[in-house]
């Protein structure tokens, strides 16, 4: 079964369909890149995935469950997680506990237990602890952990936002942009960071990427979206020679 799958999915906005009949299957342990003009609807696309908007038509399933009706944190429990384009971290928040509030979905402990301070609240607050420390250690950011994340350079808050997303323990891992305003050098740290969370934590991953080197030097395979619809899909190798896909970017 496809960890997810997606079928004929598409949503209207009053008289504009910004997403027509999308379609996606993401197996087990996959990178796959989502591309396509600005303005294609990708971000669109992942909005839909992750319960922020409902479709008009098409479904979504998540490890064989449907999300019709559910809310984002219901999506996330099944095993989906994202980034955000424009970073989201709490920047009044110390790098640690950014880690641990997403690790939340995870402790059973009730309000009288936190009040109390009973023996299940202190073992699920340092298995927390224990799960962030190791996330930031994986992450190369544990000498921050006590710091603002405002405070940390903007490579490394990108790192911070793919950390936190991955303390939900997710199957499938959405990255918006990841490499958005980042220099050349923050890009390949980031690529070779993106291959060691798929292997390590052997999680699939949907990416959404305009910097093509990223994408081409990654990818297993590609889907190019453009108004809303799939223009291709194929291989890298595929993708790059594809006449649609030129036109699309590049005008006839």
């Amino acid at each position: 079964m496809a960890l997810l799958e997606v079928k004929d999915l598409t949503i209207r906005f009053g008289g504009l369909t910004a997403v027509d009949n999308f379609e996606l299957i993401l197996e087990s342990n996959e990178l796959v890149g989502l591309i396509g003009p600005n303005g294609a609807g990708k971000t669109t696309i992942f909005n839909l995935l992750t319960g922020v908007y409902a479709p008009t038509e098409g479904s979504i399933h998540v490890d064989g469950v449907n999300t019709k009706n559910k809310k984002p944190n219901q999506i996330v429990m099944l095993g989906s997680s994202r980034t955000f384009q424009n970073i989201r971290l709490f920047k009044d928040m110390s790098v640690i506990d950014n880690i641990k509030v997403a690790y939340h979905n995870q402790m059973t402990y009730n309000l009288l237990s936190s009040i109390v301070k009973n023996k299940k609240f202190r073992r699920e607050e340092q298995e927390a602890v224990d799960v962030a420390v190791e996330l930031l250690k994986v992450f190369g950011l544990e000498q921050f952990q006590n710091e603002l994340a405002k405070n940390l350079p903007y490579g490394k808050q990108r790192k911070l936002e793919i950390a936190r997303a991955l303390a939900t323990n997710p199957k499938i891992l959405l990255l918006d942009e990841p490499a958005a305003g980042m220099n050349p050098q923050e890009t390949e740290e980031l690529m070779e960071t993106i291959k060691l969370v798929k292997e390590r934590f052997k999680v699939s991953v949907l990416l959404i990427e305009h910097d093509m080197k990223l994408v081409m030097g990654i990818c297993e395979r590609i889907i190019v979206v453009d108004y809303g619809k799939i223009i291709a899909k194929g291989s890298p190798k595929e993708i790059r020679k594809d006449k649609a896909v030129i036109k699309a970017y590049l005008g006839e």
